[in-house]
């Protein structure tokens, strides 16, 4: 089966200590060994501003995870398991294998293109122009 690559992003509330924090990531990565998924990346990018509210919270401690699994119902999992902690404000989960190969795909195209174009090469200089007394003269 083909390998999926996710993003999840996930708010916390701004004052959840840092233990609750790891307990949520606990979580994830239990579920995510549970269905043989595999986390490349943890980033914790601090308390930002929500750019509107959300649960009456006005920022919230964005947590970012890279996610591989070759199972889509992991991030159903994931996803559920989310919903109901308490700590979390809101989650997004993006699939970004199909845009990375949309791109890979264009790309080839591009290629393909430019490989068939004939390619221009620099013209001949021109003769230079004779000087108007010249010009003059021969007349």
């Amino acid at each position: 089966m083909e390998e999926r690559l996710y993003d999840l992003v996930f708010i916390v509330r701004p004052a959840t200590p840092e233990e609750e924090i790891k307990k949520v990531l606990t979580v994830i990565e239990h579920t995510c060994a549970e269905k043989g998924g595999k986390i490349e990346k943890t980033e914790n990018w601090g308390t930002r501003k929500l750019a509107y509210r959300v649960a009456k919270h006005r920022e919230g401690i964005y947590i970012h995870q890279e996610i591989h699994t070759t199972h889509g119902e992991l991030i159903a999992e994931l996803e559920r398991r989310l919903r109901v902690q308490d700590n979390v404000i809101k989650y997004q989960t993006v699939r970004l294998d199909e845009d990375l190969k949309r791109q890979k795909k264009l790309t080839l195209k591009r290629e393909k293109r430019a490989a068939r174009r004939p390619r221009r090469t620099a013209a001949p200089p021109a003769a230079p122009a004779p000087a108007p007394e010249q010009a003059a003269a021969t007349s």
